[in-house]
C-alpha cells in the first residue's frame, strides 16, 4: 500500500542530497557527508515505520504534539543552547534539537485535527478564526524572541496552508495581506539591526560587497557561472575555492547548480514537483478530512519552503533561515520533513480509514 513513486523521489532525492555534501567536504567522507548520511538512513527508516502506524493516531496526537513542541520552544528560550547570538536548540546529546522546525509541521496536525469534524458555516465564524490565529501566534511569538524572523514566518505559511484548504474564506486573507502591507514601515521599525540589514542588501547587495551582500553576490555568481549544463561534479570553484561559506546548509541548491547546471536544476524541480504531485493525490485519495486537510497543507508548506529557498540563493528574497528540504544539512530539518512525508504515506496506506 505504500506510495512508490514517493518512495523512489525520496530516495533519489537523498542520493543527489548525499553526493552534494560530499562534494562541500571537497570530495571526501567528512563530518558533513557522515552525519547527512547517518540521518538520512535513521530518519528515513523512522519514516518508515511511521507509514504503518494508524491515521487515528496521528488524528489523536494532534493537539497533544503542539502542546509538547510549545514547552519545547518555551524550555529553549530559557535553557536552550546560544550560538551566533540566539537560542534556537536543545542539546539532547545525541543531536542538537530545534524545536521549531517540527513546529513547522506540527502546527499542520494540530489544525487539521481542529478543523476535521467543522461544518462549512462554523469554519468562517470570528471564534474558529480567533482560535486558529492564536495556534499560530503563540509559537511565532516564542520563535521570534530567539530571535529567528525567518522560521517563524515559515510557521505561519503552514498554518495558514491549513486554514486555506479547510476553507476560510478569501476574503480574510486579502484583508491579512493588505493589512500587512500598510503595516510593513511600522514592521520594518521594530527588526534588529541584522534583520534590517538582510533587508537592505536584498535590495542593494552591492553596496556593501565584501560584507552583508558577500554571500548573496557569491550566491548569484555560482548558479550563473554553472551555465547549461554545469562545471561537472566536484569541479565547483565557487565551492572549492571557498568564496561561498555555508554552502552544506541554506546554500546546498547553489553549489548543486553550479555544478550542474540549468539542466540538473531542472531535473532537481522536476523531483521536487513530483514529491509535492504525490502528496496532493495521496490526499485526494483518502477518505479522511483530517488525512486530506494534512496532506493538501504539508504539500503546500514543501512547495512554499522550496519556492523560499531558491528565491534566496537567487537574490529574489531576503536571506531567511530556510533550508531546502532534505538537501540541506540540519538533523532537525530532516527530522520534521521525515515525520511529514510518514503521516502522509500513512494516510496512503490507511486511505479507507475513516476517522469519525
Amino acid at each position: 500500500s505504500l506510495d512508490y513513486v514517493l518512495l523512489s523521489c525520496l530516495l533519489i532525492l537523498g542520493f543527489i542530497s548525499l553526493a552534494t555534501m560530499y562534494s562541500t567536504d571537497g570530495g571526501e567522507v567528512l563530518f558533513h557527508t557522515r552525519s547527512h548520511f547517518i540521518k538520512f538512513v535513521v530518519f528515513f527508516s523512522m519514516m518508515l515505520v511511521i507509514s504503518f502506524i494508524n491515521i487515528k493516531f496521528w488524528f489523536s496526537l494532534g493537539y497533544l504534539s503542539y502542546a509538547v513542541i510549545l514547552g519545547m520552544l518555551i524550555w529553549t528560550i530559557n535553557f536552550g543552547i546560544t550560538a551566533s547570538g540566539s537560542k534556537r536548540w536543545i542539546d539532547l546529546y545525541f543531536l542538537n534539537l530545534q524545536p521549531s522546525e517540527l513546529m513547522k509541521i506540527f502546527i499542520i496536525l494540530c489544525l487539521a485535527k481542529y478543523f476535521h469534524r467543522m461544518k462549512l458555516e462554523q469554519v468562517n465564524s470570528i471564534y474558529t478564526i480567533l482560535t486558529s490565529l492564536i495556534i499560530i501566534l503563540l509559537p511565532m511569538g516564542l520563535v521570534i524572541v530567539q530571535p529567528d524572523l525567518g522560521t517563524a514566518v515559515l510557521i505561519a505559511i503552514s498554518g495558514i496552508a491549513v486554514l486555506w484548504f479547510a476553507g476560510i474564506n478569501y476574503k480574510y486573507f486579502i484583508y491579512t495581506i493588505l493589512g500587512f502591507i500598510i503595516s510593513l514601515p511600522f514592521v520594518i521599525a521594530f527588526l534588529k539591526p541584522y534583520q534590517k540589514l538582510r533587508v537592505l542588501t536584498f535590495l542593494n547587495p552591492d553596496k556593501d560587497p565584501l560584507g552583508a551582500g558577500y554571500q548573496i553576490i557569491q550566491s548569484k555568481i555560482a548558479v550563473g557561472s554553472g551555465g547549461i549544463f554545469g562545471k561537472g561534479f566536484l569541479k565547483g570553484t565557487q565551492s572549492y575555492l571557498e568564496f561561498l561559506p555555508e554552502k552544506h546548509t541554506d546554500f546546498i541548491f547553489t553549489l548543486f547548480s553550479e555544478e550542474f547546471g540549468f539542466v540538473g536544476s531542472a531535473i532537481l524541480l522536476v523531483i521536487y514537483a513530483i514529491i509535492i504531485y504525490r502528496i496532493v493525490a495521496i490526499g485526494a485519495s483518502s477518505r479522511s478530512y483530517f488525512a486530506k486537510i494534512f496532506c493538501y497543507s504539508f504539500g503546500a508548506a514543501i512547495f512554499v519552503f522550496i519556492t523560499i529557498n531558491m528565491s534566496m540563493v537567487l537574490g529574489l528574497l531576503p536571506i531567511v533561515g530556510s533550508p531546502l528540504p532534505i538537501m540541506s544539512y540540519g538533523g532537525s530539518s530532516m527530522l520534521a520533513t521525515m515525520i511529514g512525508f510518514g503521516i502522509v504515506m500513512s494516510a496512503k496506506v490507511h486511505s479507507q480509514q475513516l476517522i469519525p
